[in-house]
């Protein structure tokens, strides 16, 4: 009687099962939201597209959420797959990120570009298969590598781009957990690798000999969620970015000298692995998520993609290498959110729309990473990290004045060169 109170005085979201996808349908759930909530969706309301392209993609439709879109570059790249010089959109509502990046993407620009190598490439799915004790889910995972080729078949079947590559396993008393790794051709492929695995398993609980349950998702290929294990095993795309940046570069655009670099990342690093960080360096989220929002990318993924470790020389000449090695990168370059409308033009915008393209998308991820690490690193030690915020991070009535008064004389911050 309470639930069926309960269910009358619930005010359900207008849907439509034939033509959901709609402006009619999209404008009778924001009128829905206006009288329960007596908020204005107006701008909400002000999209470029056809609703019809989102299927697949969200449910409930009602609108946009308009991110700030900015550009940073050109940064020279040198990779096996990213090749030249790129522009660089980052969507984000953080005042000072573009230029933060920006002015990294000069540095290493001038010190002749980065280089950019992706060292691995796979996408996991971990189910986890229950026995009666640790001796027969021993015995199982040997049957397992002995029927490693029938699983593979059956995975394969699923999907025309996903490849099973290997098993992984892992005891834990009458436990086996399976960690399948997959490449998934230029889709992120969460999706694509549950579904072959799914059709593993089945296959597995119907003909193993002996009695096994599983759940699909036993939770060692932490999806969405940080591991020490992907730093070890990777997840997505392994991706190093490394230059030797000049140590005339450094002091003329960072106003800061390489020795005195290398002693201060010696001490950060130290800091990391006291907090137990997952990222040795300095914020590889930033600029990963700003991309991942323009481009079309699962954003919850930067949980994963963060992951970052940081090596560094310093060199006899003066200079300094330095390399950023991103262990589980997570992303696509078709399918998910890559086709919409504004994240595919994003993408154009890098020549990484499509297929034959997410390894050239990875390298130019690092990249980025690594032009941010290098102006951060150089706007704490210089001084100006608190300042270029105050100056172009705090949306405050009085900030804008300012912003509108420089960009009426045409002066700009230091920070933006």
């Amino acid at each position: 009687m309470i639930t069926a109170e309960l269910e009358q005085r619930r005010v359900r979201i207008p849907r439509d099962d034939g033509h959901d996808y709609t402006d009619e349908m999209a404008r009778k759930r924001r009128e829905l939201i206006r009288e329960q909530t007596g908020a204005n969706l107006s701008h909400v309301a002000q999209y470029s597209f056809d609703p019809a392209i989102l299927p697949g993609n969200i449910e409930n439709f009602i609108g946009i959420a308009q991110v700030p879109i900015g550009v940073a570059g050109p940064i020279r790249i040198n990779g096996e797959h990213a090749k030249g010089d790129f522009y660089i959109p980052l969507a984000t509502t953080e005042g000072t990120l573009v230029a933060s990046y920006n002015r990294g993407m000069r540095l290493l620009r001038e010190s002749g570009g980065v280089k950019t190598t992706v060292v691995d490439d796979c996408m996991q799915r971990a189910p986890v298969f229950i026995l009666g004790d640790a001796l027969q889910a021993r015995e199982f995972g040997r049957w397992v590598e002995e029927n490693f080729v029938a699983i593979r078949e059956q995975a394969e079947a699923t999907t025309s781009f996903g490849k099973l590559h290997g098993i992984a396993q892992f005891a834990v008393g009458p436990l086996r957990y399976l960690r399948f790794n997959y490449t998934t051709g230029d889709a992120a492929g969460q999706n694509m690798v549950a579904r072959a695995t799914f059709a593993a398993c089945e296959w597995i609980k119907n003909n193993y000999p002996g009695t096994v349950r599983y759940f699909l998702a036993g939770n060692v290929d932490t999806d969405k969620k940080h591991s020490h294990m992907n730093i070890l095993l990777t997840r997505g795309k392994r991706v190093v970015a490394e230059a030797v940046i000049r140590r005339e570069a450094l002091q003329r655009i960072m106003h800061i000298d390489t020795k005195q670099l290398f002693w201060t990342r010696q001490v950060q690093m130290t800091g990391a692995f006291l907090a137990g960080s997952s990222n040795n360096g300095a914020h590889a989220a930033n600029g990963l998520a700003a991309m991942f929002i323009a481009t079309g990318q699962d954003a919850a993924t930067i949980a994963e993609s963060h992951a970052a470790l940081s090596y560094s020389q310093y060199l006899e000449n003066g200079d300094y290498y330095w390399s950023i090695t991103l262990p589980s990168l997570i992303v696509g370059t078709c399918g998910g959110g890559t086709g919409l409308a504004t994240q595919r033009q994003c993408l154009e915008m890098l020549g990484c729309y499509g297929t034959g393209k997410v390894l050239k998308f990875a390298e130019i991820c690092a990249a980025v990473v690594l032009a941010g690490e290098t102006s951060l690193a150089g706007a704490m030690l210089n001084g100006d990290w608190v300042t270029a915020h105050e100056r172009l991070g705090r949306n405050r009535p009085e900030t804008k004045r300012e912003a509108h008064h420089a960009a009426r004389s045409k002066s700009r911050p230091s920070f933006l060169e």
